[in-house]
């Protein structure tokens, strides 16, 4: 795959006008997109679909968690839609009813281990006994048995994940910042190209290209150190 195939535009957005007015600004330099909370609550379901439909990769970061039963009708209807990714929190009963719901589909489910922002003291004050590092490990452990296709972790967990996960499990690695980037709240960060050096199979860029003052020159420059990397 080349670099647009890796490369994931975080649609972190508050409506789908702005949403739609920057996929037809990017064109097709880009053709993965994120869609999370934040746009999902505001039209971003029905507008993912739309993307679908028109040839462009839908990675809906929904981060599920609930009883089996509810986990298992959501992903069903989640892969109706066309989505290619999907996430959800890397629970081992969660993962095993996605999995199971997932058969027969190209849904691509996601475990995510530690969100990038989170450290040692956010863990500790959730109530968790590992360290961050610890705790992804073993969640992307429970991940690969579980028959999930990837997890989501840092750039920094990346090279310890790759022999856990083995070759072919995706790596989305959000928390990517180009050179000189604002980290904003992300707190374990790393530059597109050595996110894929370390590991990761997909990087998922958001507001170092939407916040941009030109999202396309933007878009193109990760592309171009990503395609370096590869």
């Amino acid at each position: 795959m080349d670099a647009r195939e890796r490369l994931i535009v975080g649609l972190d957005v508050p409506d789908t006008g702005t949403a739609s007015k920057l996929v037809s600004t990017l064109g097709d330099d880009i053709l993965f997109y994120k869609i999370g909370y934040q746009l999902a609550f505001a039209g971003g379901l029905e507008f993912a679909r739309e993307l679908a439909q028109d040839g462009k990769k839908i990675f809906l970061d929904m981060k599920l968690l609930d009883i089996d039963n509810t986990v298992a009708s959501a992903v069903e209807n989640i892969a109706k839609m066309g989505m290619s990714m999907l996430t959800l929190h890397a629970y081992p009963k969660a993962m095993r009813a996605a999995v199971k719901a997932a058969q027969g589909s190209d849904l691509c489910l996601l475990g995510v281990t530690v969100l990038t922002s989170m450290d040692e003291q956010d863990l500790s004050e959730a109530g968790y006994e590992y360290d961050p590092h610890t705790l992804v490990l073993k969640r992307a452990e429970q991940a690969r048995l579980a028959g999930m296709g990837g997890v989501v972790c840092s750039a920094e967990e990346s090279k310890a994940v790759r022999p856990i996960v083995g070759p072919d499990m995706a790596i989305v690695t959000p928390g990517i910042r180009p050179a000189g980037a604002d980290a904003g709240d992300q707190k374990r960060v790393m530059t597109p190209g050595d996110a894929l050096k370390a590991g990761s199979s997909h990087l998922v860029v958001g507001r170092p290209i939407v916040k941009a003052g030109d999202p396309k020159a933007a878009a193109r420059a990760i592309l171009e150190e990503m395609n370096g990397a590869l």
